[in-house]
């Protein structure tokens, strides 16, 4: 059972890992008002991975620390713990929104053959920074889960 949930819990992290760090990429590679609007309904439809992922990663986690008899004893898994949830509060508290409004204005868009407009460039600008820190993250929490240096 345990080798079967660790399995599992691996390819859900990847599920979340993949998504995650090529979402930004897509995003960024629009060059008109539609294809903006493209992109963004593409990485929409990317999350429900993200939160399938994540949902089964969490619950994975939870059964090995309960076959494992680890508990929250263990410092590294308290940290990776905590990290996720500040990635977790970093993606749906303030990507997200953030997104869905730049969604909504691409859609609103009279021109979607037009070049991007500044406005809506300094909106994803703004988002840049939030989705780098997630990423950063998800790359300790992977080395964490990993190393287990503490």
């Amino acid at each position: 059972m345990f080798g079967l949930l660790l399995v599992v819990h691996i390819f859900a992290s990847i599920a979340v890992i993949g998504p995650a760090f090529v979402m930004p990429i897509i995003r960024r590679s629009a060059r008109t008002v539609g294809q903006l609007h493209f992109a963004l309904g593409v990485t929409s439809k990317l999350t429900i991975i993200l939160k399938i992922g994540g949902t089964v990663l969490i619950l994975t986690g939870v059964c090995l620390m309960i076959i494992t008899k680890m508990g929250l004893s263990q410092l590294w898994l308290n940290t990776a713990i905590l990290l996720s949830l500040s990635m977790v509060v970093m993606i749906d508290g303030w990507i997200e929104p953030r997104v869905k409004k730049i969604f909504k204005l691409t859609a609103e868009s009279q021109d979607q053959s037009k070049e991007i407009p500044a406005e809506f460039r300094l909106l994803i600008k703004k988002i840049v920074p939030i989705e780098a820190a997630a990423q950063l993250l998800m790359i300790a929490i992977l080395a964490l889960m990993v190393v287990k240096p503490f």
